[in-house]
């Protein structure tokens, strides 16, 4: 720093000190970055040296940097219970300091200086990473701590974790997705503990309790390769799903291959970067249980060989149209008036209204002539195509 720079910042700040006392943070933040120097407090320190002022109480931030102290054991307890590598620093300040910065800057026409939330959060980053050997991110940290100033307290959260995996439900009346608390309608709240749900009595909250126990996360949300009926059976290698999970408290806890929970089993869960945008396409290969209103005639059952290698039209209320393929397709009588039907089709077909020929052309009643009903169906794969 040479001396022709140094003289009229010490000009400028008797002007302002002899309105404003300020701190010595405060004062060397006003010059700093205009002098090339990363410390705001000897900056300031210098300042003050060379025109000989006492330190007051600071106009701007009341002395807050004097309490750091304080803020930062907050900050450390909060963050005590999250596995982290990096973190960003955010506060929250009385309107009065940001109105009094504001109007300091305005008065003697200081642009291009750092905020005092700005040289705030800087500070207790240096401090916070000092004390816990972790590292300041700015762009993608894996905590986020909030320090509120205002009503003395701090908040810590994490970044989402994104997993992918598949579960198989051998047994049967287990709905897919778990009904939301009934106190917060699923937003989270005191009585379901942040979750979301207070049960977990299906696919949904047993893979949810899962992450919770295993990450500590406060909440999971699962995004469905396809879905099933409480009565559906999924077996093979199961149904792929993904899921984020909110605000974990481990980040890289050691998963098993195969994890049993309850009545399902979860396999093969990773953690992903992050989960496909948009549809996801997939194909399945289901098993139907039919009935039919009369009595099954075989020379018509054989007419569902026309589907095999072939697409089927969608009608959907809101009169959009689609179409999805069938891929293959094998049949065989059970009783009088029950048969079973084994497809690989695309995903996204309504299986109870192609069977009923509800707004699906072509189907299974119009195919056969006669009214059909699904009772029941069965995935034995789901691939993600």
């Amino acid at each position: 720093m040479t001396q022709d720079k140094f003289t009229p910042v010490v000009s400028l700040s008797k002007k302002i000190l002899s309105e404003h006392d300020l701190c010595d943070h405060c004062l060397g933040r006003l010059f700093a970055k205009r002098l090339g120097l990363a410390s705001n407090k000897l900056l300031g320190q210098k300042i003050r040296k060379k025109i000989k002022s006492k330190n007051k109480k600071c106009y701007v931030c009341k002395n807050v940097f004097d309490t750091l102290y304080f803020y930062l054991d907050k900050m450390k307890e909060a963050s005590s219970v999250y596995d982290f590598k990096t973190f960003l620093i955010g506060a929250k300040l009385k309107p009065s300091v940001l109105d009094r910065d504001d109007h300091l800057r305005s008065q003697f026409k200081l642009k291009g200086i750092d905020g005092i939330k700005t040289s705030i959060t800087r500070e207790l980053a240096k401090q916070f990473s000092r004390k816990t050997k972790r590292n300041h991110n700015v762009a993608d940290p894996d905590l986020t701590i909030t320090v509120d100033f205002k009503t003395e307290s701090c908040e810590a959260h994490s970044k989402s974790l994104y997993v992918a995996g598949r579960y198989v439900k051998p047994v049967r009346d287990i709905p897919q997705k778990q009904k939301p608390c009934q106190n917060c309608l699923g937003k989270g709240c005191v009585t379901c503990q942040r979750h979301g749900m207070t049960e977990f009595d299906s696919v949904e909250g047993m893979i949810s309790r899962y992450f919770f126990d295993k990450f500590g996360a406060t909440q999971a949300k699962i995004t469905w390769i396809g879905g099933e009926d409480t009565t559906s059976a999924v077996l093979g290698k199961g149904r792929p799903f993904f899921a984020k999970l909110l605000n974990p408290k481990k980040r890289r806890p050691k998963i098993p291959d195969k994890i049993q929970s309850d009545k399902i089993t979860i396999l093969g869960l990773k953690q992903i970067s992050k989960i496909p945008q948009g549809p996801i396409p997939f194909v399945s290969k289901v098993r139907l249980y039919i009935t039919t209103e009369n009595p099954i005639i075989p020379e018509n059952l054989v007419k569902l060989d026309e589907l095999s290698n072939n697409t089927v039209a969608i009608y959907e209320k809101s009169g959009k149209r689609s179409e999805k393929n069938i891929h293959s397709i094998k049949y065989g009588v059970e009783s009088q008036n029950s048969f079973y039907l084994f497809m690989k089709l695309d995903g996204g077909v309504p299986l109870k209204h192609f069977v009923a020929g509800e707004d699906i052309f072509p189907n299974v009643s119009d195919l056969i002539s006669n009214k059909s009903k699904l009772e029941r169906f069965d995935f034995d794969e789901v691939n993600i195509h």
